[in-house]
């Protein structure tokens, strides 16, 4: 398969903004395979995908989309409240691109930033959701308040610093990572790049690389990463809460995956947090990798997911 052979890219006019998406091709006739989403994380966008995507292609009807803000999906300025990069309305991008398609209900695998939407959109679209692979998270609301963790919180503020950093108020966080620079946002996107990988850059697929420099290097790129962040340090920890408060939790059965070598690891009890919010089978294992584990091990990735989706 070349670069995303047997995947048409498609755009979709949803939920007040545009989601630009890879989806399976289609032959007319063939029956559908199960439907799959896969959702991206922080500083990337849906061709970190790739390779897994190679491999589940044959089993699965694909659809990798780009979150509001990152890759080729509209990146628009922030409200006051930052409730349009909010996770809830995030997921309601995702449940909009189902509709689209016709999908009504679907598998969910998500990473990091990508994990957070999913976990919204399994909260308020239960009836959506079949089952959830979170990978490399623990839960948004845990992790800002330190709940279970190993070490004391100042290890997790200098490890994940770019969380209290990206949610300062404009434009200084989007100043300081090279808004106005290309190269110093080029810089900023490798060093997290390679800052929570195992081996530097070497995990990524040279097109993938370029991809996330030409989409993640620019203004309004960097503006729409930070309004993230700024939502998951604000409107979406009210959410959260109201969730907690009202006893909801994840409906279906989870698999959670993370790096032995990442933060989650070190710092949390992942698989512990995620059985606290789910009223489903929850399983899961660290994997030998970083925090990028579909790039670094792609082939376990798709195992992994292979076996628990079916």
């Amino acid at each position: 398969m070349t670069w995303f052979d047997g995947f048409d890219q498609r755009s979709f006019e949803v939920n007040g903004t545009t989601i630009n998406a890879r989806v399976s091709r289609t032959v007319l006739g063939e029956p559908l395979r199960p439907p799959l989403l896969l959702l991206h994380g922080f500083p990337q966008s849906h061709v970190m995908w790739h390779r897994v995507a190679k491999q589940l292609a044959p089993h699965y009807f694909l659809v990798m989309p780009d979150l509001r803000g990152y890759g080729d999906s509209s990146k628009t300025a922030g409200l006051p409240d930052h409730s349009n990069y909010s996770k809830r309305n995030m997921a309601h991008d995702m449940v909009s691109v189902m509709d689209a398609l016709g999908v009504s209900t679907f598998f969910l695998g998500a990473h990091d930033r990508g994990g957070r939407v999913a976990h919204r959109l399994a909260l308020d679209h239960p009836t959506r959701v079949q089952k959830l692979c979170v990978i490399d998270i623990a839960p948004t609301l845990d992790m800002y308040e330190g709940r279970g963790m190993t070490e004391p919180y100042m290890a997790f503020a200098q490890a994940y610093y770019h969380w209290f950093h990206m949610l300062q108020p404009a434009p200084l966080p989007e100043i300081m990572m090279g808004a106005n620079h290309p190269e110093t946002a080029r810089a900023y996107l490798h060093a997290k790049l390679g800052g929570w990988g195992s081996a530097g850059l070497s995990y990524i697929e040279p097109q993938a690389l370029a991809e996330y420099e030409r989409c993640f290097c620019n203004a309004e790129a960097l503006h729409s990463a930070c309004e993230d962040y700024r939502a998951s340090g604000g409107i979406d920890l009210e959410h959260d809460r109201d969730s907690r408060a009202r006893h909801a939790k994840v409906a279906c059965d989870m698999l959670v995956l993370w790096g032995e070598r990442g933060v989650v690891h070190r710092l949390f009890d992942p698989l512990a947090l995620w059985v606290a919010q789910c009223s489903g089978e929850v399983s899961g294992h660290a994997m030998p990798a970083g925090h990028f584990i579909p790039e670094e091990l792609p082939e376990a990735t798709a195992k992994a997911l292979r076996h628990f989706f079916n």
